[in-house]
């Protein structure tokens, strides 16, 4: 898993168009991620074109040299250091989709900000989360980065709420005078953090998982077991009507 915007770096910005790539073998770029994909699956982080030219930020799930599936950030920020907005199109759908692995989903940065994102995988049938970012370092809170403790807090909170896995992994490193505080980890379905890398530089991470974990985790926690997807899509309708 390689984080938000790989291929490319981050702050792209009027160079967006140059830099685009689309997830074929018609691509060169593509063309050697899908070969390598033949041997173990990969998550990418990129810039896409579409056939009508938008450019989106985009993530591929490689596999068997095939592109299983493509996330478009659905939320795009526009506040602190973040121009999102002024280069990228939004993506407009969430899709969990089936790997050799299990049900998947896939989040960019600040969609994880936003509850609407995990919680609509979650319920398309996600039993892991992939999370890939490109966040900045900024803050301090109690001798610690305050960025990263936002961060751990919600996806641990994720984690053992929706009772998934969740794969996190965050550039580290300088861009243009921005540090991005890496810190990627695995945090299982209790929200037990299982493996994490160094604050601030590069690193790799191999952790190996326990699917039963999930099935433990849902016996100690049904949340979706009781969970009111009716009464959620019913209550949101009205205050959409209501908002009209």
């Amino acid at each position: 898993i390689f984080p938000e915007l790989a291929l490319t770096g981050y702050y792209v910005k009027d160079l967006t168009p140059n830099v685009a790539a689309r997830a074929s073998a018609d691509d060169a770029r593509f063309a050697a991620l899908l070969t390598a994909s033949r041997a173990l699956d990969l998550v990418i982080g990129f810039v896409e074109e579409d056939a009508r030219h938008r450019f989106f930020i985009s993530a591929a799930y490689l596999a068997d040299g095939r592109v299983t599936h493509i996330h478009r950030k659905i939320y795009l920020p526009t506040y602190r250091i973040f121009d999102d907005a002024r280069f990228f199109a939004a993506g407009d759908a969430w899709r969990a989709f089936d790997t050799r692995f299990g049900r998947m989903g896939m989040l960019i940065c600040e969609d994880a900000w936003h509850l609407s994102s995990p919680y609509t995988l979650w319920l398309d049938g996600a039993d892991f989360l992939i999370d890939i970012s490109a966040s900045p370092g900024y803050g301090v809170q109690e001798k610690n980065l305050a960025s990263a403790v936002s961060v751990d807090a919600f996806l641990r909170a994720y984690a053992e709420l929706l009772t998934t896995y969740i794969f996190f992994c965050n550039r580290g490193g300088v861009e243009d005078g921005i540090t991005f505080w890496g810190g990627s980890r695995v945090i299982a379905p209790n929200g037990e953090t299982l493996a994490g890398a160094p604050e601030f530089d590069p690193a790799l991470i191999v952790c190996e998982i326990d699917t039963d974990a999930i099935r433990r985790a849902r016996l100690r926690l049904p949340t979706l077991r009781d969970e009111r997807a009716d009464l959620v899509r019913r209550e949101l309708g009205r205050i959409a009507k209501n908002q009209q």
